[in-house]
C-alpha cells in the first residue's frame, strides 16, 4: 500500500460538505428498473451466469479498425469500386474477354488488377496498424477474482460482466466498474477522468458503506450480489441503479461508478465489479465507427470523370453511327476487307447491329480518356508525401522522441483546404500544469515575471510598431518605449525551476515581505493559501520536502507558492491542518496548528471555497477564496479598502491570460459560530430532496461580510508555442473552436491565455444557469433560441469594423442548441463569431458539434485532441489529428494524422497542407490534360479511317504511355513541387487561403486544362497528318505508312506532355530533370530496342527508328514544331498572368528570384505585413487592439496638448 496507508488513516469524506454528501436516488421510482432502458441485471462475482441469453452481454474486446477478416474483401472492394473510373475499367475488362475488344484481355485486366490490388494492400496495411494498437489495449493485464478469494491476471479482453476486479494505483480501469471498497477505510478513492472529459482535477468516488468490509482478497470468497441498473448509454455523468446485497436494496448513483479509461490516483487499490464491458462501456458508447473518409478533391475528381465519361460515350456514339452508315453504304464495295464473311460484327445487311457492336468497341478503344493509372499514381504520390511528413525534422518532438505521423495518406490534400479547426483544451492546448505567477496583496501588485501571452504580445507589438512607422514619433513619448520593451526576466533568471511556482519579486521572497507596510495583510494572505484547501501532503524522501495531492492543479500551485513564501503545509489529521512557518525566524520554523471546524467546498455553482478554522490563540477565522465577482459581492463595507486597486490588477491579469481568484477572510466570535454551526448540522443531517438547498442557504449565511485580502494569478501553462501557432493559423484565415469538458471559467481563462479571447472582445454567453424558474423543456429551448436570435441580431447591427465577438456555451445548453429546429440558428451565430468556446461538453457532443460544422458550412473541418474523449470528434471531422501526449493513444489510434505537440499543427497545415493541395490539384489537372491529348487522337484517326475501330498506335505504345513514358514526371510533380519554400509559407501565411478558396482545382482551371488537352490533340494529329500526307517521307520517295505516322504522332505527344509538365513546375531539382527528360529518352530507347526485335514481336515497328524515322529530317522537324505549337498557349497564359494578374506566390517568386528580400528589407517587411489575413483572434489581433488604443491616446494627447506643433500629415 505504501503511501496509501498514510492517507487511509483518516476519513477524507469528513472534509467535504457538498461534493461528497449527495442525496441518493430517492426520486428513482421502483418501477423504472426493469422497464425500457433500465433492464440490465448483473450477478456480482458470478460471471458465468452471463454466458447465456438474455443475460449475455458483449465481451470486453474493443476495436477501432475499419475491417475484419470477414469484411475486408467485400468492404475494400466496395471502397475501390466506389471510384467511377475503376467501375468503368471493370466493365471494360469484362468486355475485353469478348470479340468486340480492340485489345487483348490481358492488356485491360492486368492494369486494373494492379491498381485495385495496390490500393487494397495499402488499406490493409493501415488497418493492420490500427489492429495492432487495439491489441495493445486489449492485452493489458487486469487483476481478476478467479474464485476462493484468489486473484490472478487476465487480459482486459477476457473480462466479463460480473467479474470482481482489483485495480491498483495509477492504473486504468479496464471496464466500467461499481466501486465496492478501497484502501481507505471509508471507501473513498481518487479518479482522474482526463481521458473522458479533459479535466485534470481529481474526482472523488465513494463506495457504499455496506460493501466497505470487502477490503481484501479473501473477503470475496463468498461474495454475491445483484445489480439492476440502466442499459448501456453514452451519458458520462449519470447512472441509475440499485444493489441487492445481504437481503437489502441500496440505491446507486454516479459517485459509485468508475469509468473505463479513467485512472486511479492517490489510492493504493480499489475493488470493483464489472457492470459495462467493451463497447457497452460509456467511453465506447461515446465513440463512433471509424469512417471511410474521402477528400474533396477526390470527390470532385469523380465529377470530372463523369464529364469525361460523357465525352467518351458521345464520341463512341458518333463513331458507332459513322460506322453503321459506312457499313450500310460502302462495305459491299470494300472487297479487300470483306468483313461480313467470317464475322457477325460487320454485317452490311444488319448495319444497326454492326453499329451497336462497334459502340462497345469504341467505348473500350477511347478508354484512354479515362486515366486508369491516375488512381495508382495518386496513391503512390500520397504515400511519398506521407513519408515526407513523417520525416519532417521540424515536426519532431525531441523531448518525447515522437515524430509526426501520417496514419492515412488519403487526406494529404485536405490539409491544405481546412476552414475550421475544432480543438480539445486539456493536453492539447495546455500541458496540465499551473504556475503561480503574480498576486495582488493589500492593493499592491507583486510579481515581475511576464506570462507567455504578455511576452508574445510584446514582441509582436514591437514588430508592428516598427512596421507602421510609429518609431518615428518623438523620443519623449514614453509609451512607445514601454510597448517596445519585452520583459526577459525568464531568460535572465538562473534559479532552478520549481514546478508550480514561477513567481519572482524580491519584495516578498526570502522574508522581505516583513519590510512591507501591510505585512499583517500579507501574513493573512500566505496563511489563506496554506490553510484554505483540501489537499493531502506526502513526504518526498528524495528532497526531504513535501508534495501535495490536490483535487485541482490550482490548489497544488497555491500550496507550492505558500511553501516558497515560507508557509509550508506539512501535515493533516482528521481535524487539523499543520503549517510550518519559517518567518520571522527562518532558522527555527514554527509549526502552527489550525483546527478545521467546517469546510464549505468548491463547486462550479458556488464558485468559491471556505474553511472555518480555529488558530492556536482560540480565534475563529473564515478563510475564503473564489471568483472575484462572487467574493466582491460578499465584502463588508469596511472590507473594501483594496477593492479598486485589486480590480485593476485582476483586469491586468486577465488581459495577460492568467487565471485569477480573490482571497478574503473574517473573524468570528464563539457565540456567532455556535449559532451558525447548529443550523449547519441540522441542514447536513436532514433527509430529503431539499438538503442541498438547505446547505447552500446556511453556507450563504456564513460567507458574507468578508474583508478583502488580495488576489492570485496563476498561469495555466500552455504547451510550447501554442499562442504563436494559433496566431499563425488565424493569419492563415482559419477559424478555431475550442471544445472542452472543463468548466466555463477554466475555458474562458484558457481562451485569454492563447489569445482566442482578449480585452475588447464582446463575449456572448448562451447558458441555462439563470433559468431556474423555467420548468418546461420547450420553454427552456425557446429561451435558448431567443438568446441565440438576440445575439445574432446584435452582431448584425454592430457597424464597428473592428468589433469582435466570442461565443461561449456550456454542454447543458448545447443539448438544446443541437436539436434539429435550433442547430442551424446556433451555427449561423457561431460562424459569425471570431471564436467559439464550448465547455462542459461530453464526447458525444464534441462529435455532434463537429458534424454540424462540417455539414452546415460545407467546408473542411479538422478536429484535434489527445484523449479518448476526443475520438468522436476526430472521427466526425474531415481530418482527425491526434496528439500523442500523456492521455494515452486512443486519439492517435482514431486519427488520420498524429503530432506530438499542438504547435506542429502550424507546419502540418501551412506548409505540408499547402504543398500537398497544390501538388495533387496540379497533378490531377495535368493527368486529365495528357490523357485527353492522347486519347482524342485515336478518335480523329478513326474518323479518318471510316470509323473502322483501327488504332493508329502500336499496342505497346498505348500500354507504356501511362505506365512508363509519362508516369514518372507526374509523380515528381506530386511529390517535389514547391511554389514557395517552407520558410516562405510560414512567413506569408495568407498563401494558405489558396487551398480553402480552391484556386487550383476550381472548374475554371479544370476546364482550362481540359481545353488545353483538346487543343494539343488537334495540333498533334492534324499538323502531323498535314505535314506527312502530301510529301515523300524518305529520299527514295516512299510515303509514310500507318506505323510511321502513328510513331511520329506518338513522339510528338510524348514531347508535348513532358514539356508541358516542365512549364507547370516552379521548383526543379535534379530528380525532376532526370525524370522528365529521362522519360523522353526512354521513349527513344524503347523504340530502338523494340525495333530490333524480330518482326514476329515488333510487327510494323521493325527497325522503325533506325531505318525509317531517324534518317528523316521531317520527323525531327515535325516533333519540334508540333511540341512548340502545342505548348504555346500555356506559355502565353503564364506570361500574361505573371505580368498583368499575378497571384500571391508569383509576386513572392519574383521577389526571391531578383533577391529583393535581401536588397530591400523594408519592402520585404511590408509585403509580409500584407500577407496576413484579417483576423480578430490571436496575438496579432491582441496587439492591433492595443495599438489602436495607443494611437487613440497619442492622437488625443497631441491634439489637445500640441495642436500647433503636430501637422496634419504627422497625426496618427
Amino acid at each position: 500500500m505504501g503511501r496509501g496507508k498514510t492517507r487511509a488513516k483518516f476519513r477524507l469524506s469528513n472534509l467535504y460538505t457538498f461534493a461528497c454528501i449527495r442525496k441518493r436516488n430517492a426520486e428513482l421510482k421502483e418501477g423504472q428498473l426493469g422497464g425500457p432502458g433500465y433492464s440490465r441485471i448483473i450477478f456480482c462475482n458470478e460471471p458465468r451466469r452471463h454466458d447465456k441469453k438474455p443475460l449475455k452481454y458483449c465481451s470486453n474486446y474493443i476495436t477501432t479498425t475499419k475491417y475484419n477478416i470477414l469484411t475486408f474483401l467485400p468492404k475494400a472492394i466496395f471502397e475501390q469500386f466506389r471510384r467511377v473510373a475503376n467501375l468503368y475499367f471493370l466493365l471494360a475488362a469484362i468486355l475485353s474477354l469478348t470479340d468486340v475488344a480492340p485489345f487483348s484481355a490481358v492488356s485491360m485486366i492486368a492494369p486494373l488488377a494492379f491498381v485495385v490490388g495496390l490500393s487494397m494492400a495499402k488499406e490493409a496495411l493501415e488497418d493492420w496498424n490500427r489492429f495492432i494498437q487495439d491489441m495493445k489495449v486489449n492485452m493489458r493485464k487486469a487483476n481478476v477474482h478467479k474464485g476462493n478469494g484468489i486473484f490472478g491476471h487476465r487480459p482486459w479482453m477476457k473480462l466479463r460482466v460480473g467479474d470482481v476486479v482489483k485495480v491498483e494505483k495509477d492504473k486504468f480501469f479496464p471496464a466500467d466498474l461499481l466501486l465496492l471498497s478501497s484502501s481507505y477505510e471509508d471507501g473513498i478513492c481518487y479518479v482522474e477522468t482526463m481521458n473522458l472529459d479533459g479535466e485534470t482535477n481529481l474526482k472523488v468516488k465513494r463506495a457504499l458503506e455496506v460493501t466497505l468490509p470487502l477490503d481484501d482478497d479473501a473477503a470475496f470468497k463468498d461474495f454475491t450480489g445483484t445489480i439492476k441498473c440502466e442499459d448501456p448509454n453514452p451519458s458520462l455523468y449519470t447512472f441509475v441503479g440499485n444493489l441487492d446485497y445481504d437481503r437489502q436494496v441500496y440505491p446507486l448513483d454516479p459517485s459509485q461508478v468508475l469509468l473505463r479509461d479513467s485512472k486511479l490516483r492517490n489510492t493504493s487499490y480499489v475493488y470493483g465489479v464489472v457492470i459495462f464491458s467493451g463497447h457497452d462501456s460509456k467511453v465506447m458508447q461515446n465513440s463512433t465507427k471509424s469512417p471511410s473518409k474521402r477528400s474533396r478533391i477526390e470527390k470532385q475528381m469523380d465529377k470530372i470523370i463523369y464529364i469525361l465519361f460523357s465525352l467518351l460515350v458521345l464520341i463512341s456514339l458518333i463513331s458507332s453511327i459513322g460506322f453503321a452508315v459506312k457499313t450500310e453504304s460502302g462495305a459491299r464495295n470494300w472487297w479487300y476487307l470483306q468483313p461480313y464473311i467470317n464475322s457477325k460484327l460487320y454485317d452490311p445487311n444488319k448495319p444497326l447491329l454492326s453499329g451497336l457492336f462497334h459502340l462497345v468497341t469504341a467505348l473500350i478503344l477511347y478508354g484512354y480518356l479515362i486515366p486508369i493509372s491516375l488512381y495508382v499514381s495518386i496513391e503512390v504520390v500520397k504515400v511519398l508525401q506521407a513519408m515526407f511528413i513523417n520525416q519532417d525534422i521540424d515536426m519532431y518532438d525531441e523531448e518525447s522522441g515522437t515524430p509526426a505521423q501520417a496514419r492515412t495518406s488519403n487526406l494529404n490534400e485536405e490539409l491544405g483546404q481546412v476552414d475550421t479547426i475544432l480543438s480539445d483544451k486539456t493536453g492539447t492546448l495546455t500541458c496540465n500544469q499551473m504556475d503561480f505567477l503574480k498576486c495582488s496583496i493589500a492593493g499592491v501588485a507583486y510579481g515581475t515575471r511576464s506570462s507567455e501571452v504578455e511576452l508574445a504580445a510584446a514582441r509582436q507589438m514591437a514588430i508592428d510598431l516598427e512596421e507602421q512607422g510609429l518609431d518615428t514619433i518623438e523620443e519623449d513619448v514614453s509609451e512607445v518605449s514601454d510597448l517596445e520593451t519585452v520583459v526577459t526576466s525568464k531568460e535572465k533568471d538562473q534559479r532552478p525551476p520549481i514546478k508550480g511556482f514561477s513567481f519572482e519579486d524580491s519584495h516578498l521572497m526570502r522574508g522581505n515581505w516583513l519590510n512591507e507596510p501591510n505585512k499583517d495583510v500579507i501574513l493573512l494572505f500566505f496563511r489563506i493559501l496554506a490553510v484554505c484547501q483540501t489537499a493531502v501532503p506526502e513526504a518526498n524522501e528524495e528532497t526531504g520536502g513535501f508534495t501535495y495531492e490536490a483535487e485541482s492543479p490550482d490548489e497544488g500551485a497555491f500550496l507550492v507558492a505558500a511553501r516558497e513564501f515560507g508557509f509550508e503545509f506539512c501535515r493533516r489529521t482528521q481535524s487539523s491542518i499543520f503549517v510550518r512557518e519559517r518567518y520571522p525566524s527562518p532558522e527555527k520554523p514554527i509549526e502552527r496548528e489550525y483546527k478545521i471546524l467546517n469546510l464549505l467546498d468548491f463547486t462550479s455553482k458556488r464558485k468559491r471555497m471556505s474553511v472555518i478554522v480555529r488558530d492556536e490563540d482560540g480565534q475563529i477565522f473564515v478563510f475564503c477564496k473564489g471568483a472575484d465577482s462572487i467574493i466582491f459581492d460578499r465584502l463588508s463595507k469596511n472590507g473594501r479598502m483594496f477593492e479598486e486597486a485589486t480590480t485593476k490588477h485582476l483586469h491586468d491579469y486577465g488581459d495577460a491570460g492568467l487565471r485569477t481568484l480573490a482571497l478574503a477572510y473574517k473573524k468570528l466570535e464563539e457565540a456567532e459560530y455556535s449559532v451558525w454551526n447548529n443550523e449547519y448540522v441540522k441542514a447536513k443531517t436532514s433527509i430529503g430532496g431539499d438538503r442541498e438547498a438547505m446547505l447552500e442557504k446556511v453556507a450563504d449565511m456564513m460567507e458574507k461580510d468578508f474583508i478583502l485580502v488580495g488576489a492570485t494569478a496563476v498561469e495555466d501553462k500552455l504547451q510550447k508555442g501554442v499562442p504563436e501557432c494559433i496566431d499563425k493559423l488565424a493569419q492563415a484565415g482559419l477559424k478555431i473552436w475550442v471544445l472542452t469538458g472543463d468548466k466555463m471559467e477554466t475555458a474562458i481563462n484558457i481562451g485569454f491565455a492563447c489569445s482566442l479571447l482578449r480585452q475588447g472582445m464582446k463575449q456572448i454567453c448562451i447558458s441555462t444557469t439563470n433559468e431556474d424558474g423555467i420548468d418546461s423543456k420547450e420553454a427552456l429551448k425557446d429561451n435558448i433560441l431567443n438568446q441565440i436570435t438576440n445575439a445574432y441580431q446584435m452582431i448584425e447591427l454592430d457597424k464597428d469594423p473592428h468589433a469582435a465577438f466570442a461565443l461561449i456555451i456550456d454542454g447543458k445548453t448545447l443539448t438544446y442548441a443541437l436539436e434539429e429546429d435550433v442547430k442551424h440558428q446556433f451555427l449561423n451565430l457561431a460562424v459569425n463569431c471570431a471564436s467559439v468556446i464550448c465547455c462542459r461538453v461530453s464526447p458525444k457532443q464534441k462529435a455532434l458539434v463537429t458534424k454540424l460544422v462540417r455539414e452546415g458550412t460545407g467546408k473542411t473541418t479538422l478536429a484535434i485532441g489527445d484523449g479518448a474523449n476526443d475520438v468522436g470528434m476526430i472521427q466526425a471531422a474531415d481530418i482527425g489529428v491526434g496528439i500523442s501526449g500523456v492521455e494515452g493513444m486512443q486519439a492517435v489510434m482514431a486519427s488520420d494524422f498524429s503530432i506530438a505537440q499542438f504547435r506542429f499543427l502550424e507546419r502540418l497545415l501551412v506548409v505540408h497542407g499547402h504543398w500537398c493541395y497544390k501538388r495533387i490539384a496540379q497533378m490531377i489537372c495535368y493527368f486529365f490534360y495528357k490523357n485527353i491529348a492522347f486519347g482524342l487522337t485515336l478518335f480523329y484517326f478513326e474518323a479518318f479511317t471510316g470509323f473502322s475501330g483501327q488504332s493508329v498506335y502500336d499496342d505497346w505504345y498505348m500500354i507504356l504511355f501511362n505506365v512508363m513514358l509519362t508516369s514518372m514526371p507526374v509523380i515528381s510533380l506530386g511529390v517535389f513541387e514547391q511554389d514557395v519554400s517552407s520558410e516562405i509559407c510560414l512567413q506569408f501565411p495568407a498563401l494558405y487561403q489558396q487551398g480553402p478558396r480552391n484556386l487550383f482545382f476550381d472548374w475554371y482551371r479544370i476546364f482550362g486544362w481540359l481545353g488545353n488537352g483538346v487543343y494539343s490533340s488537334l495540333v498533334t494529329f492534324f499538323f502531323t497528318i498535314i505535314i506527312f500526307k502530301a510529301q515523300a517521307f524518305q529520299e527514295e520517295g516512299q510515303t509514310p505508312d500507318m506505323s510511321v505516322m502513328g510513331t511520329t504522332m506518338f513522339t510528338c505527344i510524348i514531347w508535348a506532355v513532358n514539356c508541358q509538365i516542365a512549364l507547370t513546375m516552379s521548383h526543379f531539382t535534379w530528380i525532376q530533370h532526370v525524370l522528365i527528360w529521362g522519360s523522353i529518352i526512354s521513349w527513344y530507347l524503347f523504340l530502338f530496342i523494340y525495333g530490333m526485335l524480330s518482326p514476329a514481336y515488333s510487327k510494323n515497328a521493325f527497325q522503325i527508328l533506325v531505318e525509317a524515322l531517324a534518317p528523316a529530317p521531317v520527323y525531327w522537324l515535325t516533333t519540334l514544331f508540333v511540341t512548340s505549337v502545342s505548348n504555346l498557349p500555356y506559355a502565353v497564359h503564364l506570361c500574361y498572368q505573371r505580368l498583368l494578374h499575378p497571384m500571391d506566390h508569383h509576386v513572392i517568386q519574383e521577389i526571391k528570384y531578383k533577391k529583393k528580400d535581401v536588397e530591400d528589407q523594408l519592402m520585404w517587411t511590408r509585403e509580409r505585413s500584407k500577407a496576413r489575413q484579417s483576423t480578430k483572434v490571436g496575438v496579432t489581433a491582441r496587439v492591433e487592439f492595443k495599438i489602436r488604443q495607443f494611437k487613440g491616446k497619442l492622437t488625443k494627447k497631441y491634439t489637445l496638448g500640441f495642436p500647433s506643433m503636430l501637422s496634419p500629415s504627422r497625426r496618427l
